[in-house]
């Protein structure tokens, strides 16, 4: 197809930008990088929650392990001491359960994705608090396409929505940019109803960001600063 144009499609990239030397500190720093693809049938919603809580609870489990290693003796374990990057296809709507816990960190035992919880008592194992009406993790996160930035991240011929996301830590990063939503004209002009298509060969679009890592200042440097 000589002379058509065609889009290159790449999975999810996060880049860094440093500023400056960094010091011995973030030399230092671990970053926890996870990524998921999330059960996709939509009549299964209650399942993509689950999965969603399982997983959070094992990060939190490798960022305890990861912390006792790097720190030794520490008495007080926090999960947002370490940076964490989530990438993933999360078959979920921006407005879903699955996103809502995330971004939130919790979620009500009510919650209609949840559908009739037969298993309320094995899911509040996986939750960071004791109370019976609420599902939580302490993981504090932000998303680095705000609301309405993509029309869809998932172009098919029978659904077009948003499903795919790069969420990161608040506590240590701050986003600088992200790559923009594709021209809805050019699917116009070009008559691309779905994909995979010639011009298209997957029906995720490529999501990328870049993140600036801020400065890591010690627990220890913060307790004599506000001395």
């Amino acid at each position: 197809m000589h002379g058509e144009p065609s889009i290159q499609i790449r999975s999810m990239t996060v880049m860094f930008v440093l500023a400056g030397v960094p010091s011995s500190e973030n030399v230092r720093q671990p970053i926890l990088v996870t990524t998921a693809h999330i059960h996709w049938d939509p009549e299964f919603c209650d399942v993509k929650l689950v999965q969603t809580m399982m997983l959070m609870a094992e990060l939190k489990s490798i960022i305890e392990d990861l912390s006792i290693s790097l720190r030794p003796g520490s008495s007080q374990i926090d999960v947002n001491s370490i940076p964490l990057i989530f990438c993933g296809d999360l078959n979920s709507l921006p407005e879903s359960g699955v996103i809502e816990y995330l971004t939130t960190g919790k979620i009500p035992t009510t919650h209609e994705d949840f559908k009739e919880m037969a298993y309320a008592d094995t899911v509040r194992k996986l939750s960071s608090s004791d109370s019976k009406d609420v599902l939580t993790h302490n993981f504090r996160l932000s998303m680095t396409y705000g609301e309405n930035v993509m029309g869809f991240t998932n172009y098919t011929y029978d659904f077009k929505g948003v499903i795919d996301y790069i969420l990161y830590s608040t506590d240590f990063m701050t986003p600088l940019g992200i790559l923009g939503p594709l021209d809805r004209q050019w699917f116009k002009e070009n008559k691309v109803v779905g994909a995979p298509h010639p011009h298209i060969p997957s029906d995720h679009f490529a999501l990328l960001t870049e993140l600036e890592l801020k400065p890591f200042l010690p627990r220890t440097s913060v307790a004599n600063n506000r001395r």
